[in-house]
């Protein structure tokens, strides 16, 4: 049997349309048919060969660590306490760590030196089935929004800034009288100033972008005010924020775009105390004063994507009701297209594969 798969034969060249066998799952792993496989600024940095130096991968590559879909087949060792049967909707939690470093013993497997990530090597969503160890499989309901293509964004778009703002809030710095700005409104920051709004504890929400077409989605998803920070230096972001809020300095920032620009800009208008949470990853360095982050006490938080219960916890909000999204459905023969778009930053919320 053959199924379609988009695959890396090498840094910088377009991915390869083709048609290779469906795998086989071992004894304890399930064969899920992809519904929706989200496509990641991430995925375009692997093909650009961002990570050539720090993930180790022997080609081909299958991309795509975003993934939704249904139950194929389950191996022979799958234990029934998995919960698992034939036709159920799942999510992939795509960090698979080795299961006995102290991270993984901690529940953050995406922290694993040793393990491996979904879309980094020969099996991710950029192929219609995958094989997957039953323990990174999450069931969820099915019925409206709750289809793979709504919640592949999740196991990735929807976990990282999550992770973040909970860094934030466990650190103190969000509550009533705090401004908490999202920067990056795009794929991870359209779902990030949903959850400043839901973690924020009554900060006051302000989003920071470039295109004035994401900062109306970040206005639709709950944010207090928007500003458009393109060729404005800090001191004219600080009086427009000044003009909206009363206040030109923020108590928190979560970064999602991971910019140099938009770091320095952060700490250039945090305040006394601040903290800034970083999960994005379009840059490769931080360049920031180091007087300031230590006279006025800032912290700055590196947060990695997500662990299961993170996971776990996002999509308890979109059963809820209480997660929007805003999905663009791309079909197989458009990958390489869109991966340019992403590379352009043109695409508005999550472009999603789906294969039917």
């Amino acid at each position: 049997m053959k199924m379609r798969a988009a695959r890396m034969h090498g840094y910088k060249r377009p991915l390869q349309l083709e048609e290779v066998p469906v795998p086989v799952p071992g004894p304890e792993e399930v064969l899920v048919k992809v519904g929706g496989a989200g496509m990641c600024r991430t995925d375009y940095q692997l093909i650009d060969g961002y990570f050539a130096d720090g993930v180790a991968n022997n080609f081909p590559i299958t991309p795509g660590h975003e993934i939704a879909g249904w139950v194929d087949s389950i191996g022979s060792a799958v234990p029934p306490s998995a919960g698992l049967s034939e036709g159920d909707q799942v999510v992939v939690f795509g960090p698979w760590g080795d299961g006995s470093c102290r991270q993984c013993h901690g529940g953050n497997e995406q922290l694993c030196a040793h393990g491996v990530w979904a879309g980094f090597g020969p099996h991710g969503g950029y192929q219609e089935y995958l094989p997957v160890h039953h323990r990174y499989l999450i069931g969820v309901p099915a019925g409206g929004a709750l289809s793979p293509p709504n919640l592949a964004p999740l196991t990735d778009a929807g976990l990282t800034p999550y992770r973040g703002l909970k860094k934030l809030r466990a650190g103190g710095h969000l509550g009533p009288g705090r401004t908490l700005a999202v920067t990056g409104v795009g794929g991870l920051g359209s779902y990030g100033t949903q959850y400043a709004r839901l973690l924020g504890g009554g900060a006051t929400v302000v989003a920071l972008g470039r295109s004035d077409e994401k900062l109306r989605l970040a206005l639709d998803n709950g944010a207090d005010h928007v500003v458009n920070v393109r060729g404005k230096p800090p001191e004219a972001v600080a009086s427009e924020l000044e003009r909206l809020t009363g206040r030109g300095e923020f108590d928190a920032v979560l970064d999602c775009a991971g910019a140099e620009d938009s770091i320095r800009l952060a700490f250039a208008l945090l305040a006394a105390e601040g903290a800034v949470a970083s999960v994005g990853l379009i840059g490769n360095r931080v360049d920031i004063p180091l007087f300031p982050l230590v006279s006025r006490e800032y912290t700055y938080y590196g947060s990695f994507w997500g662990n299961f219960n993170d996971l776990t916890e996002v999509l308890a909000l979109a059963v809820a009701g209480q997660i929007k999204d805003a999905v663009t459905r791309v079909r197989f023969e458009e990958v390489n297209e869109t991966l340019d778009a992403i590379g352009r930053g043109d695409i508005i919320g999550r472009a999603v594969i789906v294969y039917d």
